[in-house]
């Protein structure tokens, strides 16, 4: 069913922002033919530079049809690694959907799932918010010289040194905390952990706990080092089953506390605040989690959102204000099944049609907060989760610079949501979701993206 057509003065053009990273692709196929020639060899030229700015689309570029849409798609889709595909392509000027496969046929989406949470925080929370960590003082009387960690939702905390880079840029330290509760005028003697804010399970359905020490996941509480890493610069880094515990542990090395005797507070700590650190901004934050599909800080999030709708900080509360907040958008939730935030639980369920939608509201006049997401999403050749990925050693056909979009992967589900640039100057919106898919799935769904830089599809 195709969408209302619409004016649209304010789309994004994505090759406009990021055609740099084409020109830079080129060079390098250049430079990698060990740049011999015949011909003499020209004098240098001054650098060359890039001004990235946000375009109109122009009026005069051709819109895909259908027919040519399908017709161009028909092999790419056809390939058998793909397993069952669903997939739905829209004009992002217009709001018309060009293309649909099953596009209301609920998938498992893996973490393009990200998007919705992403476009949930925009819709609801100010990007300049902040999550605070904070130290207060327990009851003196009862328990003299013992202090609370109070987790506020941010996993980014990191136990590293000042100055030495963690694996979140601006993340709040525990060596700030300890600096503060020193000045504070009480001794410490212990530590307690409060982890309160959060509710309910700490790992949701479907996922699996071997992930834990694989790297994916860390137990979602209310304070952690590094999203649970053990090595908190390194992205194949196993996380911690216990990752309050560990930056309770920190705070108490940090004090001068013995850390094996740090132990969870028995309710929420009401005592006088001692120190208080807070996390980067939203904004920040969800790109870093765009960019490397960060499962824990995609929950930490989620429950951020749940919070400010009045909701349990929870994988249900999450997952009840994603979907809620969305819907009131007027984006179209039918089939979505959710039980986290980050699309690791193999019990997600989402329609193309819903994720695509998402993606076209952000690139579309009638939410302009959702705009910031579009720039969230990883380049294809380029940055976060498709730097590795859509290289092609003919540069009139590669779409390296020219398409943004959220990654997925689970066993045997490949997904991508987000934006291309044909070669006309149309920006178009797409959803493609894999699921069964065989062992060459994540280069066939490639592919599948790929040709709508290049399809030629218009009247």
């Amino acid at each position: 069913m195709l969408r209302t057509p619409r004016r649209l003065s304010h789309v994004v053009l994505a090759g406009a922002v990021i055609a740099l990273v084409a020109i830079v692709v080129a060079a390098a196929a250049l430079l990698s033919s060990g740049g011999k020639s015949s011909a003499s060899v020209p004098a240098p030229r001054p650098p060359a530079t890039s001004k990235p700015a946000l375009v109109p689309v122009a009026d005069s570029a051709g819109v895909p049809t259908s027919a040519g849409m399908t017709a161009a798609l028909a092999a790419v889709a056809a390939n058998p690694n793909l397993g069952i595909l669903s997939g739905r392509i829209t004009d992002a000027k217009t709001g018309a959907q060009i293309w649909e496969q099953r596009a209301d046929f609920p998938m498992q989406p893996a973490s393009v799932n990200k998007v919705l949470t992403t476009a949930a925080a925009l819709l609801t929370l100010d990007r300049n918010a902040r999550v605070s960590t904070e130290v207060k003082a327990a009851d003196q009387n009862r328990m003299p010289g013992t202090v609370v960690l109070v987790g506020g939702g941010d996993p980014t905390l990191s136990a590293a040194p000042p100055g030495e880079e963690t694996w979140y840029p601006g993340a709040a330290r525990i060596s700030d905390l300890a600096d503060q509760v020193r000045k504070s005028g009480i001794k410490p003697t212990a530590v307690q952990v409060d982890v309160s804010l959060f509710s309910g399970p700490d790992m949701a359905p479907g996922w699996d706990p071997d992930d834990i020490a694989g790297g994916d996941i860390a137990p979602i509480q209310a304070v952690m080092l590094d999203a649970g890493r053990i090595q908190p610069t390194t992205i194949e880094s196993r996380r911690s089953p216990t990752p309050a515990l560990d930056a309770g542990r920190a705070l108490a090395f940090a004090l001068g506390v013995d850390p094996a005797k740090v132990t969870f507070a028995p309710g929420p700590a009401e005592g006088r605040q001692l120190a208080s650190v807070q996390s980067a901004p939203l904004v920040t934050r969800l790109t870093q989690m765009m960019n490397a599909s960060d499962n824990v800080m995609a929950e930490t999030i989620g429950r951020e959102v749940a919070r400010a709708t009045g909701r349990p900080s929870s994988f249900a509360g999450s997952v009840d204000a994603v979907i809620s907040k969305l819907a009131s958008a007027k984006i179209d939730m039918a089939g979505a099944h959710l039980v986290d935030s980050s699309g690791l639980s193999v019990a997600d369920l989402l329609t193309a049609k819903t994720l695509d939608e998402t993606v076209t509201a952000a690139a579309g006049p009638d939410q302009p907060a959702l705009r910031p997401m579009l720039d969230m999403l990883p380049v294809a050749a380029g940055s976060g989760t498709l730097s590795n990925r859509f290289y092609d050693a003919d540069a009139k056909k590669s779409s390296a610079g020219w398409l943004r979009a959220k990654t997925g992967s689970l066993t045997k589900t490949n997904s991508l949501v987000g934006i291309v640039t044909d070669l006309s100057g149309r920006v178009l919106t797409f959803a493609f979701i894999s699921n069964n898919a065989g062992n060459e799935g994540r280069t066939a769904i490639d592919a599948l993206a790929a040709t709508l830089r290049t399809c030629g599809c218009g009247s």
